[in-house]
């Protein structure tokens, strides 16, 4: 693909997919401002408020392998008007659910949509934008996604206040089904000359190719390790840990978990920018990050009395936010790696990274809380963190691991005069990783 490749036509085409993500993160936040009259409207306890939660999140970890292989396959226009349908569709079955089982057939629906839809983004991107611009425009992508996070706040709570919940969610519902039509007529799937989906191959020989690349395990890890914490906080965690576990006065809490959704904002076209001018640091990007991490939750975790300023805890939160720009890193070496026909698939695979630890970390830190229940003074929610700081510490090592691997990968190609994405500097510990992508 030439450096300069994208066109008007391009911009246009990614411009309409990425509405339709903005939209799918609207969606998936939507119940986040409606949880107090969900409890009334369908008569549950928190404990089965939560279970909305858990299900979207399982959906969206278990369907990303089975999305990569549908794109790769169906082309993502097809999947994207897809996902839109049933984002809306699940959306007016949950205005209309009058009972809590139908409310988690809806939000069953709406998170299939949900599920369908990042991958093949990205695997749009990969398709019309060089590789040189890929993690820029992915990352962009993510960030305008995370407005409709910010939409899912304060103008869908003045929107339930006014309007009803019927009504309010009739009317977004129906919105999205209309874009349906957007999605199926602007949507291309390859720009003219470029590789279209295929039409063939066993399931799980396309899996098992992109699993075989180092690249690609090593995406995998970096998605796990960079992106679950601020995922657990903010789909369930972050609230009562900041007002339960910091003492923190409810409407601050607010303030300081929106801060997680700004972080994302922000920092999406940085790290793309960084990234796709300086591939050769984005590792060590991905790992100064992680340590950054692991100090942050030191310091929450070890202040004194377990009631750190908030200045300290807005700090820590930015840094968590951070967490999802630095993931994008995952699909960069997806990108780079593997041939572009494949590149929904692998994206699948790297994808369920972070969300199999988001939805791991959501659950263990409630068990943990189950277990840790009575301890005084809020220090329960101490304990329980600490589950976010082992799986930390966990996807951390792994990376390193496959990190090592995915380097003497490439040394090896070049070596043998192949052409390799990004040239590397080989430093003193890359020998020890070269004999064990041998022995592996």
């Amino acid at each position: 693909m030439p450096a300069d490749r994208p066109e008007r036509r391009a911009w246009w085409i990614w411009g309409a997919a990425v509405v339709a993500y903005l939209a799918a993160v609207f969606h998936r936040g939507s119940l986040g401002v409606a949880g107090t009259q969900a409890l009334d409207r369908f008569d549950v306890g928190p404990a089965a408020l939560s279970a909305f939660t858990v299900l979207q999140v399982g959906i969206y970890a278990g369907m990303q392998v089975p999305t990569g292989l549908l794109v790769d396959r169906f082309g993502p226009r097809r999947v994207i008007t897809v996902a839109v349908v049933l984002l809306g569709a699940g959306q007016v079955l949950f205005a209309v659910a009058g009972s809590y089982p139908a409310g988690l057939v809806a939000r069953a629906v709406l998170g299939l949509g949900d599920a369908l839809m990042w991958v093949s983004i990205l695997r749009l991107v990969a398709s019309h934008f060089s590789a040189r611009h890929y993690a820029l425009v992915a990352t962009v992508s993510s960030a305008l996604g995370a407005l409709g996070g910010v939409a899912a706040t304060f103008p869908l709570a003045m929107a339930l206040q006014n309007l009803g919940w019927t009504a309010t969610f009739l009317l977004v519902g129906a919105l999205t089904l209309g874009y349906a039509a957007v999605t199926g007529t602007v949507v291309r799937d390859a720009a003219p000359g470029g590789a279209q989906p295929r039409r063939s191959g066993a399931v799980l020989e396309q899996v098992r190719t992109a699993w075989a690349v180092p690249g690609t395990r090593l995406a995998f890890w970096t998605h796990f390790c960079t992106m679950f914490a601020s995922g657990a906080l903010t789909l369930l965690w972050g609230f009562p840990y900041l007002v339960h576990g910091l003492g923190v006065p409810a409407p601050t809490a607010s303030v300081l978990l929106s801060l997680l959704i700004i972080g994302q904002v922000v920092g999406g076209p940085v790290v793309g920018a960084l990234i796709g001018r300086r591939p050769e640091w984005r590792m060590w990007l991905v790992v100064g990050y992680l340590g950054v991490n692991a100090v942050s939750w030191g310091v929450l975790l070890a202040w004194p009395q377990g009631r750190p300023p908030v200045a300290v805890v807005a700090a820590a939160f930015l840094v968590f936010a951070l967490g999802g720009p630095v993931s994008s890193v995952a699909f960069a070496l997806v990108r780079d790696y593997n041939p572009v026909q494949h590149v929904g698939t692998a994206t699948g695979v790297a994808n369920a990274g972070g969300h199999s630890a988001t939805a791991l970390g959501v659950l263990c830190v409630g068990l943990v809380l189950d277990l840790a229940e009575g301890m005084p003074g809020g220090s329960e929610y101490r304990v329980a963190m600490l589950a976010l700081v082992a799986l930390l510490l966990f996807g951390a090592s792994r990376t390193v691991v496959w990190w090592r691997r995915a380097r003497a990968e490439v040394f090896a190609a070049q070596a043998r005069g192949e052409g390799v994405p990004v040239l590397l500097t080989r430093h003193r510990w890359d020998l020890g990783a070269r004999r064990q992508s041998v022995a592996a």
